[in-house]
């Protein structure tokens, strides 16, 4: 499943990134395999997404969250 899948209040584990070059990126900002990340909520037109992961409010776009696969 991916993260741009999840509804706010919903949990998941990450573990892998479909894109080399994103996961990097996302990486650095925090959202590291193994962390546990939660959708916290969504701009009212659908895009960003805030997540909370490694202690911090993070905003993602939605193609940047459907690179993260979460379990």
């Amino acid at each position: 499943m991916k993260l741009s899948q999840l509804n706010p209040g919903e949990r998941g584990t990450i573990v892998a990134f479909t894109d080399l070059e994103m996961s990097v990126k996302l990486m650095e900002m925090g959202c590291l395999p193994g962390e546990m990340v939660e959708v916290e909520r969504f701009a009212p037109l659908g895009d960003p997404i805030a997540i909370r992961v490694a202690g911090y409010q993070l905003c993602l776009r939605k193609n940047e969250a459907s690179v993260i696969i979460i379990s």
